[in-house]
């Protein structure tokens, strides 16, 4: 499986994801249509399939476009249904997704929405994971709790260490802003800043980061307990 980037609007990302045994493309989260057109047209990708993590329309913007000219298939939360457009399969937390060659585990990880999901392909040791987890950081909680959040951190923090993590934006270096600052004598946050700032510079993304950097480094994933993690997200809220 091969995991090409794919950047949209501002500053989001959309995934795609192709079985090069067979040319067939998941796409993780079209923001806009345009762009995914573009490469798919380029690449000569047979687009079959596409991911939403959750309902915001900064991840779902392009589904309609999409599902109309590839007559692709939209998979998203069971629970969100009614919140993310033209979709056709239902998948909930712990279900293993199948089709063509890609296998996925779901998990449900709210707090940023209440349906938010991620997808992680077990057998690549990739996680998309929309807007929950970020490169040193985690989203705002719109729907869901602080506990929620926390909860949902946890969960992705007991995957392999070496699992690949694909976040929706690219908002790495204001994340290490306020991790260092929290965190000034961290020296593997040191190294990845220096990492960052040089992608940055190239005009390259700072993702996929790996989840092993990510334990060592997110002020998020450091947070001991829940009041902890609840005080940092207030403020980064207001960073």
């Amino acid at each position: 499986m091969k995991v090409e980037i794919i950047s949209c609007l501002q500053d989001n990302y959309s995934y795609l994801i192709t079985d090069e045994t067979n040319n067939v493309a998941c796409i993780v989260d079209p923001s806009e249509a345009e762009p995914v057109i573009d490469f798919v047209k380029k690449k000569n990708i047979n687009l079959k399939y596409i991911l939403n993590t959750h309902h915001h329309y900064d991840h779902i913007g392009g589904n309609i476009e999409l599902k109309k000219k590839y007559n692709a298939i939209i998979v998203g939360y069971k629970n969100d249904a009614h919140r993310i457009p033209e979709i056709d399969i239902l998948v909930e937390d712990n279900q293993v997704w199948k089709a063509d060659n890609f296998e996925v585990k779901i998990f449900h990880i709210p707090g940023h929405t209440s349906g938010h999901i991620c997808f992680y392909f077990f057998n690549e040791n990739f996680l998309f994971s929309g807007d929950t987890l970020f490169s040193l950081g985690c989203g705002r909680i719109f729907e869901g709790t602080y506990q929620e959040m926390f909860e949902s951190l946890n969960k992705i923090k007991k995957l392999p260490e070496n699992t690949n993590i694909y976040c929706g934006h690219e908002y790495t270096l204001q994340n290490s802003k306020f991790c260092i600052k929290h965190d000034p004598n961290n020296e593997s946050l040191k190294n990845k800043i220096f990492e960052i700032e040089k992608k940055i510079k190239d005009n390259k993304p700072t993702v996929p980061s790996i989840l092993k950097d990510e334990i060592n480094c997110n002020i998020f994933l450091k947070a001991k307990d829940l009041e902890s993690f609840s005080k940092l997200r207030d403020l980064k809220d207001n960073f």
